[in-house]
């Protein structure tokens, strides 16, 4: 009985602890459920939330089938059709590896700078996009993960495989079972490179099921931190996405973030 009431408690606990912003829109309102185990970008954005630095700002950037980005500053008095968006290099922060999270549709995320500007890819706080992206099917998974991974794994090949080709060419007919258990043995060495690579793309079991069913960007993975995801307003989120843009992709129609407000913390 008492760790039954302990674990009641605890679970209380977590759902006390649970940070939950709502962002009212000229379309409508989202809520937001923030993490906790990326603690900066959460306590950041909390922060300018806080400071009302978020509202009256715009959707400055919004593609159907990808995100909606907007909160940048540069947008609050923004004339009709003038390029916006442009973010604040003051407010970048760190990344942080503490979260496992991924691009799936509704995902929070933070922009950031191209790495040729910004080497150490500081996310830029002072805006944020949500993730709309699409459904995928298996086998386009596959191709993203053979693509993001090609130079890794030919480097892998080149060091443990091609060297032994010859001899395993021999062994394959002669011995079956050694020949499978080096297959593996190798197939390990080449596995462990890939993961050991930065930018290396293999996708779990929860990715995959996601990626498949609710949809997401799979191909922002490990890019961008995520640090909460839409819990309330996924009709919100299309209704935003399906505004028509202009060359920079702004909506021609201005879609305004009126407030964001914290609603449990």
């Amino acid at each position: 009985m008492i760790i039954m009431i302990c674990g009641i408690l605890f679970s209380i606990n977590r759902l006390q602890a649970e940070t939950v912003v709502e962002i009212r829109t000229s379309v409508g309102t989202m809520k937001i459920r923030l993490y906790d185990d990326v603690p900066n970008h959460t306590r950041t954005f909390l922060n300018r939330v806080k400071q009302g630095q978020f509202d009256g700002t715009l959707f400055t950037r919004v593609i159907p089938g990808f995100m909606i980005q907007g909160g940048a500053p540069d947008s609050k008095q923004a004339a009709p059709g003038a390029r916006v968006g442009f973010g604040d290099r003051s407010a970048e922060i760190l990344p942080e590896t503490g979260g496992s999270h991924f691009h799936k549709k509704g995902a929070l995320a933070a922009p950031r700078q191209d790495a040729g500007i910004n080497p150490k890819m500081k996310s830029d706080m002072s805006q944020f996009f949500i993730v709309q992206g699409k459904v995928y099917r298996s086998g386009e998974l596959d191709t993203l993960e053979l693509a993001a991974n090609q130079k890794a794994r030919k480097k892998a090949l080149d060091a443990f495989y091609y060297p032994v080709k010859a001899g395993l060419d021999s062994l394959k007919s002669a011995d079956r079972t050694t020949f499978n258990q080096q297959i593996r043995a190798i197939n390990a060495r080449i596995d462990s490179v890939v993961r050991a690579t930065p930018g290396h793309l293999i996708f779990t079991p929860e990715q995959r099921d996601m990626y498949t069913t609710l949809g997401g960007c799979p191909h922002l993975d490990g890019k961008y931190i995520v640090f909460g995801e839409l819990t309330d307003g996924f009709e919100v989120l299309e209704a935003i996405a399906r505004q028509p843009g202009d060359a920079h992709d702004r909506p021609k129609k201005d879609i305004r973030i009126l407030a964001i407000r914290i609603l449990s913390q």
